[in-house]
């Protein structure tokens, strides 16, 4: 498949990023389907169906995403035209109603990952999946993918990765300089709402002040999303949950894609080949943004990402 290369029209990694949010497939006719899940809490689960034959795609969005997120929309509606089901299922607490447990999610939720790919397994009569993960989505996946070796194989046929934060350090405290505080500001203010409910429901669950008081994800992620989940800081969840150190113990086909100049991370934090087991196509074009590849004449299209990741499940090796 032809790499990637952005429009003449379309320079920087800012304009690459939020563009997509403007031109954005209509949304694909799904069906949601509400699952138990084994600790008393629930999930949403979007499916866009098709033929029992057909090759099945998982998608794991990112933060604060769900299936009405620019990439989401642009792959379902690559698999509607390709033939394959796709199922989205939505972290807790997004799919637009607050769940009902303490925890909600965050970018090492393996555990999460594994349940949710081993029922679509068994639904999918034993026959591995195709699973790919978007931003959070992505290094939660990979974090999965190498904690499981070879036993991943049994589960999925390959995964892949698209724009995900390998390093959760280097994201976090690159989103808080300069213009990249946009986007840490537009996580934030709806980080903040989620979670004020959540501690409406749940008092003392994590402290209200310091959440307030959270100018970015570091600070957030200290106050609310570590002590949630089990981590003692923001420090320690960042080093935990990385994916990026997991990569060499990944054992099935995986393609890990980031544009060098994407603003969530920065190029230096990108994994060498050396640190990456040979069953990972690290693919790192030079743009792209933000899960953004805009292709085209303008206004552009979202159709070369989908079309990449349906690429490489057909065939791994190219």
């Amino acid at each position: 498949m032809t790499p990637y290369r952005a429009p003449a029209w379309l320079p920087g990694s800012h304009p690459q990023t939020i563009w997509p949010l403007l031109i954005k497939p209509r949304p694909s006719k799904l069906r949601r389907e509400r699952w138990e899940t084994p600790d008393g809490d629930f999930i949403d689960v979007d499916h866009l169906d098709g033929s029992p034959e057909a090759r099945q795609l998982v998608l794991f969005h990112g933060l604060e995403g769900s299936a009405n997120s620019h990439y989401a929309r642009s792959i379902a509606a690559a698999c509607s035209k390709a033939g394959w089901r796709l199922a989205l299922p939505h972290f807790r607490g997004c799919s637009g109603e607050l769940n009902r447990k303490p925890r909600a999610y965050h970018s090492g939720d393996s555990a999460e990952i594994d349940w949710i790919l081993r029922r679509l397994q068994e639904r999918n009569h034993g026959r591995p999946v195709h699973a790919a993960g978007v931003s959070l989505g992505g290094n939660a996946l990979l974090k999965w993918a190498g904690e499981r070796g070879t036993a991943a194989a049994a589960v999925v046929t390959g995964i892949a990765a698209l724009s995900a934060p390998l390093d959760l350090a280097a994201c976090g405290h690159h989103l808080a300089d300069g213009f990249n505080r946009l986007y840490t500001g537009h996580f934030l203010k709806t980080m903040r709402v989620v979670s004020a409910a959540r501690l409406k429901k749940f008092p003392a669950l994590f402290d209200a002040e310091k959440m307030r008081a959270a100018r970015n994800l570091y600070q957030f992620d200290d106050a609310v999303t570590a002590p949630i989940h089990g981590f003692s800081g923001a420090d320690d969840y960042w080093a935990r949950a990385s994916a990026k150190p997991w990569l060499q113990s990944i054992a099935v086909p995986t393609l890990v894609l980031n544009a060098k100049n994407d603003p969530f991370l920065p190029a230096s934090a990108l994994p060498q080949a050396s640190e990456a087991s040979p069953f990972v196509c690290l693919e790192q074009p030079a743009e792209g943004g933000h899960v953004g590849f805009v292709s085209g004449t303008f206004p552009g299209n979202l159709d070369w990402l989908p079309q990449r990741l349906l690429h490489f499940f057909l065939y791994p090796t190219q």
